[in-house]
C-alpha cells in the first residue's frame, strides 16, 4: 500500500541474520548500515525516506511505495524472507549488496530489483525508473572515481549506535583466496580526496569512528603520503576522535604514520594477519603478509604499540592445509605473541571468492542448499568438507581452540599485557572490549554473555596501573 504522505515512501531495511545474533550484542562494536545511508542520500527529496534496522527493532511491517535492502551472505536468507512479504503485497523490492553482486542471477528469484557493485552510478536512474513504470530487473553499478562523495544521511541510523562510520578509499589490489572485495569494489586503489573526508568527519556528532576502508595505509609511498596528510588533517582540524582501522602489515613501515595515528586519535587497528605459517599465507594469496616476513611480525607489533595503539589480529581457523595440530600452534602463537585482540574465524567460501568456486567444483561444499543455508556462511559454522579432518573432528578443535584464545584468564591477561605495552588504559579497554565481542559472536547461546563493565573486575594492582596511566 503506498504511503499516506504526499511524498512517496521508500524503506531500507538492514536485516539480522536469525541464525546467529552474537554481533549485536553490545551498542559499542556495532556500526551503522553506511550503504543503506549513502542510498538515503542520494533519493530525492520528494521521497520520504526511512530506515529498517534489525540490529535494534524487530521487523514490523510498515507501508511504502519501494522497499531496499542490503545483505552480506550470512544475512541474505533473512533479506529473502522480509522482501516476500513486501512482493507478496505487490510493492517492488530492491537488494542491493556484496551477496546479491555475486550471486545476482539467484537474487533475482526473491527479488524484483537487483543492484550489483556500488549503488553512486545506478539509484538516480533507478528511482526515475520507478517513477515512470519502467522498473528494470538488473541495474549494475560502475567503479566510479570515489570523489565528490555524498554523505550518508546519518540522521537517519538508530540513535543508539555509538561508533559512526566513514569511508575514505574503496577497491583492493591484493586478490586473497578468500576474499570478494576485489570483485566488489574493483583491483585499483581509488582514493577520496582527504580534503572531502576531513570535511566529512567534522560533520559527524560521534566520539567514536570506525574506518571502514579495506585498508586505510594503502600501498606504496603515495599512499603512504595520503594517509599522514590525513592524520596531519585531523590534528590540525582539531577533529577530536576516537577510532579503529583495518590496514595491512605495512602499516607499521612508517613511524611517522605511526605517530600521527596516534595523535588524531588512534586506539587499535586491525592486521589481517591470516596464519603464522608462510606456506598458508601462499596457499591464500596473502601476499603483502609474505613482504613483510612472518620473522618481523613481533617487530610490527611493537612499532604499534610504542604509539599507544592496540592490535587487533584477525586468524583463520581450518585453512586448507591446516590439522588439529596446526590450529593449536596458532593459537599458541596468538596468545603468546604481543596481539592484543583477536578476530579467530573459520574459514568460510564466500561466493565470488577463488575459494568457493575451488570448493564447490571439487564438491567439497557440505552446506549448499541455498539460499536457507547462506545463513551459515557466518565465518562461526563449518559449512565445507576438510580434506584433513571430519567435519566432527574439525568442529570439536574449532571448540578447543575458542575455549583458549578467549578464557577468562586469557583474556584478562591480555588486557594487562596490552596496559603495559601500550601505557593508554583506553587502548587496553578497545582491545579487551574486542575480545568480548568475539567471545559473545562464538559462544551466542552456549554460554552466559560477557559484558565490557567486566573490565572493572580487576585486582587492586591493575587499577593503580589504570590510574597512574599518562594517558588516562
Amino acid at each position: 500500500m503506498p504511503s499516506k504522505s504526499n511524498k512517496r515512501k521508500l524503506l531500507l531495511i538492514n536485516p539480522l541474520s536469525t541464525n546467529r545474533q552474537g554481533l549485536i550484542l553490545h551498542s559499542h562494536v556495532i556500526y551503522p548500515p553506511i550503504g543503506l545511508g549513502i542510498v538515503a542520500a542520494l533519493t530525492p527529496d520528494h521521497w520520504e525516506v526511512e530506515i529498517l534496522d534489525e540490529n535494534w527493532d524487530r521487523f514490523e511491517y510498515k507501508e511504502a511505495d519501494l522497499v531496499g535492502i542490503t545483505a552480506l551472505t550470512s544475512s541474505v536468507t533473512r533479506a529473502y524472507e522480509l522482501a516476500d512479504i513486501y512482493r507478496k503485497k505487490g510493492i517492488p523490492t530492491v537488494l542491493g549488496g556484496i551477496h546479491a553482486s555475486m550471486v545476482p542471477d539467484e537474487a533475482q528469484k526473491f527479488v524484483d530489483v537487483v543492484v550489483t557493485g556500488e549503488v553512486e552510478s545506478v539509484w538516480e536512474k533507478l528511482i526515475a525508473d520507478f517513477e515512470h513504470g519502467r522498473l528494470k530487473s538488473l541495474y549494475r553499478g560502475e567503479l566510479l572515481p570515489f570523489k565528490n562523495a555524498v554523505y550518508p544521511a546519518r540522521h537517519l541510523f538508530h540513535k543508539k549506535y555509538q561508533f559512526a562510520s566513514i569511508q575514505t578509499t574503496r577497491g583492493c589490489p591484493m586478490k586473497c583466496d578468500f576474499c570478494s572485495v576485489h570483485q566488489f569494489n574493483g583491483n585499483k586503489y581509488r582514493e577520496r580526496p582527504v580534503g572531502e573526508v576531513l570535511d566529512e568527519l567534522e560533520t559527524i556528532e560521534q566520539e567514536k569512528i570506525y574506518f571502514v576502508d579495506d585498508n586505510l595505509i594503502g600501498y606504496g609511498k603515495r599512499s603512504q603520503q595520503r594517509t599522514i596528510d590525513l592524520f596531519k588533517g585531523m590534528i590540525e582540524r582539531g577533529i577530536k576522535k576516537q577510532w579503529f582501522c583495518s590496514a595491512s602489515m605495512n602499516f607499521a613501515d612508517n613511524e611517522e604514520v605511526l605517530e600521527l595515528a596516534a595523535r588524531a586519535g588512534c586506539m587499535m587497528v586491525l592486521l589481517g594477519i591470516e596464519s603464522e605459517r608462510i606456506e598458508q599465507l601462499e596457499e591464500t594469496n596473502k601476499k603483502m603478509n609474505i613482504k613483510i616476513g612472518i620473522e618481523h611480525y613481533d617487530e610490527v607489533f611493537k612499532k604499534i604499540h610504542k604509539y599507544g595503539i592496540s592490535v587487533l589480529g584477525a586468524f583463520i581457523y581450518g585453512l586448507e592445509s591446516d590439522t588439529p595440530e596446526t590450529m593449536a600452534n596458532r593459537t599458541e602463537y596468538i596468545n603468546n605473541a604481543d596481539i592484543d585482540a583477536v578476530q579467530a574465524t573459520v574459514l568460510t567460501p564466500l561466493p565470488g571468492t577463488g575459494l568457493f568456486k575451488r570448493m564447490q567444483a571439487a564438491g567439497e561444499i557440505d552446506f549448499n542448499n541455498y539460499p536457507g543455508d547462506w545463513e551459515r556462511y557466518d565465518f562461526v559454522d563449518v559449512v565445507f568438507n576438510h580434506k584433513n579432518m571430519s567435519k566432527d573432528v574439525f568442529f570439536d578443535e574449532i571448540r578447543k581452540q575458542w575455549d583458549a584464545l578467549y578464557n577468562d584468564h586469557t583474556l584478562k591477561k591480555k588486557f594487562l599485557r596490552t596496559l603495559k605495552h601500550t601505557k593508554s588504559p583506553l587502548a587496553a579497554i578497545w582491545s579487551y572490549g574486542s575480545n568480548l565481542q568475539y567471545y559473545n559472536m562464538v559462544y551466542e547461546g552456549i554460554r552466559p554473555r560477557k559484558n565490557i563493565e567486566d573490565i572493572f573486575g580487576l585486582d587492586d594492582s591493575s587499577k593503580e596501573m589504570l590510574k597512574s596511566s599518562p594517558f588516562r
